[in-house]
């Protein structure tokens, strides 16, 4: 078994961003100017040019002062992608043998079905481009034995990449380590994900992070009814216009509709 998974243990993450930066280079995405908003958490949110995120949450304290929850955001490759099952471009959204969904964006046709429909609300559209763009796991990395980039600068260790068992096996040991509210997430939605995480708090104390993640049900019923249903009437409208040309011949002008 090939499948990998990326772990991200927040307890000791410093947010020194090296992973954003480590993205950037690796994938050549283009720097973006900003404002500031009163955070340290730059960019505001992910974008078509930023797929990996530190996410700055504050917790105000009684005492004063605030505490820092700090959360490396991307996508979370998930074993059952709502966004490939949503995509109806063939083989534009593809799942490797480690476990990365990939966009193909030479196939992408920028109808953002894929944004729409993610649990996580990871996919970002470029106006520019008219093209959509995410994480890719570093499925060219890893494909050819290397972890992911974001992985390879952590220093302080909260990134860590290999198989799947082995992975998850690591991220319950350490929960139960640091006890409390500590959680695994990720091991249990949408069949699992092959990004996860290891939180010290629980999941609505992190910003932006879904309390129960799932596909929608109208993405089951686009994938496995409407879809067969039109691709087969467009394929009996085009063996209808077939054979309506091989028994009568191209229809003139002059002919009108029938």
């Amino acid at each position: 078994m090939n499948e990998k998974v990326m772990l991200i243990d927040v307890s000791k993450c410093t947010a020194c961003r090296g992973c954003q930066v480590a993205c950037k280079q690796w994938n050549r995405l283009p720097a973006e100017k900003t404002q500031q908003r009163g955070t340290h958490q730059n960019p505001p949110d992910l974008t078509p040019a930023t797929w990996n995120l530190v996410r700055f949450t504050e917790i105000p304290l009684k005492e004063g002062g605030v505490r820092w929850l700090f959360r490396k955001d991307n996508c979370m490759h998930c074993e059952d992608a709502a966004c490939q099952r949503a995509c109806p471009v063939p083989g534009c959204i593809f799942k490797t043998a480690e476990g990365a969904i990939v966009i193909d964006t030479e196939k992408c046709i920028g109808c953002e079905y894929c944004v729409n429909v993610c649990p996580f609300e990871i996919p970002r559209f470029d106006s520019a481009t008219k093209k959509v763009y995410k994480c890719t796991l570093c499925w060219d990395r890893i494909g050819n034995g290397q972890i992911p980039a974001c992985a390879k600068t952590c220093g302080p260790g909260a990134v860590t990449f290999g198989p799947k068992e082995k992975m998850i096996a690591q991220a319950h040991a350490r929960a139960k380590a640091l006890g409390g509210d500590a959680t695994v997430y990720g091991d249990k939605f949408v069949q699992g994900t092959h990004v996860m995480y290891v939180l010290p708090e629980k999941v609505r104390m992190y910003e932006k992070l879904a309390i129960n993640p799932s596909v929608p049900v109208s993405v089951y019923l686009w994938k496995d009814f409407l879809k067969p249903v039109s691709v087969l009437a467009i394929g009996a409208a085009l063996v209808g216009t077939f054979f309506h040309y091989i028994i009568k011949g191209p229809k003139r002008p002059e002919e009108g509709g029938e």
